[in-house]
Formats: C-alpha cells, structure tokens, sequence
C-alpha cells in the first residue's frame, strides 16, 4: 500500500512537469502519514546528509573537466585522431565516432556532454560526406552513452553512494562492457554503412598527418592512463581522481593547447556549477524519499514480490531488466538510480548477486533509456545539436537500442562477461 501511494504521487507529479527533484520530496509526505511519522525536520535533514557526502565531491570536479575537455580543444583532437586512422574506410567517419566515443568516456563520464561534444564535431561532416541525418545522429546518441559506462563516469559514482558499494570496484568492472559496447556499434554500424550508396569516402591521411595528429593529442591520451593507473594503483580514491582530472585538463587547456583564457574560466565554471547544482540537487532531494521508503521496509516487500525468482538469479536479473527498461523509458539515468537502486540492493544481496556486477547492469540499462523516448535525454541533445526532428533521430537510433538489448541479455546468461575481466583488471 505504501510503495503504491508513493509511486502513484511521484509519477502523478512528474506527470503534471513538477521537477523531478520537489516530486521525491514531496511523494514522501504521504508516507510520513501512512507511518504517523510526520517530522518537518526529516525533509532537511536528510536532504544536508544526502549533499554532505566527500564521494559526492567527484561530481562537480568531473563536470568541471568535461567542460574543461570540450571548450579547451581536447574532444577536438580527439576526433582527429580518430579521422586521420580510420577515417578513408567505407563508413569510417562513423568508426571515427565510435572510436571518439570510447576516448572521450574516459575522459569525462557524462554521457549528454559526450554526445552534445561528438554531435556538433562529426554530424556536420557526416552529412557532407552523405549519411543520412537519422543514422548519424542515431549513431552519435548511441556512441554518447558508453560515457556512464568506462570510467571514470558520474553515474556509479552516484550508484556506489546510494548503495555502499565500492565505486573503485564499479569502475574496473565498467571497462569491459564498455568496450562490448563500441563492438556492438562497430557491427551495427558496418551494416548501415554497407546500406548507405550515397557516401563519399574520404582520402587516406599519409602517415605524417597520422604521427602529427597522435603528437597533438598525446596529452588527452594521458588522461585515462593516469586515473586508471592511480586508482589501480592505490595512488589515488576515486573522489582524488576528480582532482586530477580537473586539474590536468585545466592545466593542458591553458599552458599548452592554450585554446581557454583565464578571462573564459569564469564563464566555464559557471556551466559547471549550474549543471552540478542541478545533479546534486537531485541527488539531496532523493535522500528524503529514500529515508521513508527504508522506514517502511519497503525492500522486504519487495523481496516478498520477488520471492519466485530469488532461488533463481539469472531470472531474477531477467524480471529486474524488464523492469529497469520499463522505468528508463520514462525516467532519466541519475533519478532512476537514486530511488530504485537502493530499493533493489537488498533484493539482490539476499538472491546472492554480486553487487558490482548488478551496478554495471543497473547502469548499463539506464544509459539505453537515454535512447528511449519519451524522455531520452541523450536523443533530445543529439536532436538540437543536429538540428533535426525526434522521429528522425529515433528511426536512426532504433537499431542500436536493439543490438544494446541483445546484449544486455547475453550479460545476464553469461555475467562473466563482467566479473571475469573486473577481477582480471582489478
């Protein structure tokens, strides 16, 4: 009774434009009442205690050094580098997206900034060289949601504190799928591009544009290495690895591709902060209702509702995929983690499913939601970067939701294709 009071108020508010954030707050007072348990101070005090997290601070500083990547010529070069390699083959523009969207995950973990980044660097060129404006933009949104997945990425930084689950651990075990991920769009795209009669190739680059090309991308090249090998090695949390990404990418954009001035910074932090305010903001308002939603037992409920498939956990994992996809169609990636993530752990602590590798699923479908209407955050940025209509965008994308589908399912019948490589990594 409770969990259906609560979700009726938030989808009901959400339904009629409330803001995500004030909907949370607002769908725990109903159970406060259910629970006579009617405290004005829990609203505060959970929502400083959610925001009141050193985990947390990530955030801000990983926003900062995307905005820090794409304003300082770093994301340019890295399409660069892409093109020069791979760019003369049949389709290859689009491998140039893919591979491009693999670096640049590694470098910011925001999959919207990724997209709006590749989208107004590559679909120009994909559409003067003759793709259709439906299968780049599907492309570039598809390309743009591995972000979330290879670290260091903002999402299983917000998984690991709503759950108590390691975020170093989550990040190792992200690297893998996400290179299934580029795989996956590598097949899908091969196929379009053979459909596609229209395209003009562009000319093989000699070997020197190549080296020049490497040589000026060698510093966002170092990027990855240097978090991926700190954390590895224990130099570094992944809080402090914010810290240096931050740093490094303002240091790199200022003193040597010196494409931001110190007089540009002001504007560039403030882009950053008001994104951040907007993620953290969520981020507190979803520590009320989590609060209330603990209160009321509600995860031993659900385990009630769940109990035919606890003996089983592949099944298990098949119920919560089906549901997870259902909820992402209509709800973005952060709020779908912070109200259903918790909810779900305890579920999938007594089923006996290791919960990293539930937190890379967890995420993984949240990111194919984002190319999923009606919300599709991801399709709607592609959709104003190229500046074409939804339906456009969608029949471009459709394939990729697809092929991410299948193989979300061969991840459930075979999840060690997720903790094998983690421990392998790890």
């Amino acid at each position: 009774m409770i969990l259906s009071v609560f979700l009726v108020v938030l989808l009901g508010l959400m339904a009629l434009g409330m803001p995500i954030a004030f909907a949370l707050m607002i769908s725990a007072v109903p159970m406060m009442f259910q629970l006579d348990f009617v405290d004005p101070q829990i609203v505060g005090q959970n929502m400083l205690s959610g925001a009141n997290s050193f985990t947390l601070m990530a955030v801000p500083l990983f926003m900062l050094a995307g905005e820090l990547m794409n304003e300082g010529g770093i994301s340019r070069r890295i399409v660069n580098l892409a093109s020069t390699f791979v760019g003369h083959i049949r389709g290859g523009l689009g491998y140039v997206a893919i591979f491009a969207s693999v670096l640049l995950a590694a470098l910011s973990g925001s999959a919207v900034a990724d997209a709006a980044a590749l989208g107004s660097l590559l679909i120009p060129m994909l559409r003067d060289k003759g793709y259709e404006a439906g299968d780049s933009a599907g492309l570039i949104a598809a390309g743009g949601i591995i972000a979330p997945i290879i670290p260091p990425s903002i999402s299983f930084i917000i998984f690991g504190v709503a759950t108590n689950v390691s975020i170093t651990k989550l990040f190792f075990a992200g690297i893998a799928p996400g290179l299934l991920m580029a795989l996956t769009l590598i097949a899908v795209w091969s196929w379009t591009a053979r459909r596609s009669t229209n395209v003009q190739p562009s000319p093989r680059q000699p070997w020197s544009a190549r080296l020049r090309a490497l040589r000026e991308s060698i510093w966002a090249l170092f990027l990855p290495v240097i978090i991926i090998g700190g954390l590895r090695g224990g130099i570094f949390t992944p809080t402090e690895a914010a810290v240096v990404a931050a740093v490094y990418a303002l240091l790199i954009s200022l003193f040597v591709y010196r494409e931001i001035r110190f007089k540009d910074l002001g504007a560039l932090f403030m882009r950053a902060a008001s994104t951040t305010a907007i993620v953290m903001f969520l981020v507190a308002a979803a520590m009320v209702s989590s609060y209330m939603i603990t209160l009321a037992d509600l995860p031993q409920a659900l385990a009630g509702l769940l109990g035919p498939f606890m003996d089983h956990p592949k099944w298990l994992m098949f119920a919560l995929l089906v549901l997870l996809t259902l909820v992402g169609t209509a709800m973005d990636l952060t709020p779908t983690i912070l109200i259903l993530a918790p909810v779900l752990m305890p579920v999938i602590t007594k089923a006996g499913i290791d919960p990293v590798y539930f937190g890379v699923m967890f995420v993984m479908v949240g990111c194919v939601g984002l190319l999923t209407p009606p919300v599709g955050t991801v399709l709607n940025v592609v959709a104003g970067v190229a500046r074409i209509r939804m339906e456009t965008i969608i029949r471009g994308a459709w394939r990729y939701v697809v092929a991410y589908t299948v193989l979300l399912l061969l991840m459930v019948i075979f999840p060690q294709l997720i903790t094998v490589p983690a421990k392998w990594i790890h």
